[in-house]
């Protein structure tokens, strides 16, 4: 049985960091990623990572963030760096099949067979 727990939000100031850590057990072959929602905003992809640890991006979060994961812990990291107001929001984990991770309509979260109950990012001065 999947089940994916987020930790690792919190406050910071604009120019800060924050890695985010995702408890996925029962994932070692899926497509795992992060997602989030801000208020009165529609969810939107963040990051993905495949089985084979290929990685992508949205446009916005390219350059400043770093998904990872380490099988061994069944865990999924986001490394975000340079952060800005706008990054602040619900931040999602997710899981889905193999072949998830080479379709567009990842992004906005077709695909996704499972949802983490997500971790707050606040990114203010």
């Amino acid at each position: 049985q999947v089940q994916l727990v987020e930790s690792g939000g919190g406050s910071v100031q604009p120019g800060g960091s924050l890695r985010l850590s995702c408890a996925a057990s029962g994932t070692s072959d899926y497509c795992m990623g992060w997602f989030r929602q801000a208020p009165g905003k529609e969810r939107e992809g963040v990051a993905r990572i495949a089985s084979t640890g290929f990685t992508s991006y949205a446009d916005s979060v390219k350059g400043r963030f770093t998904i990872s994961k380490d099988n061994a812990k069944y865990t999924l990291y986001l490394q975000m760096n340079s952060l800005k107001p706008e990054d602040t929001a619900m931040y999602y984990c997710a899981a889905g099949g193999v072949y998830a991770c080479y379709t567009g309509s990842w992004w906005s979260g077709n695909g996704v067979s499972y949802w983490g109950k997500g971790t707050l990012v606040t990114i203010s001065s």
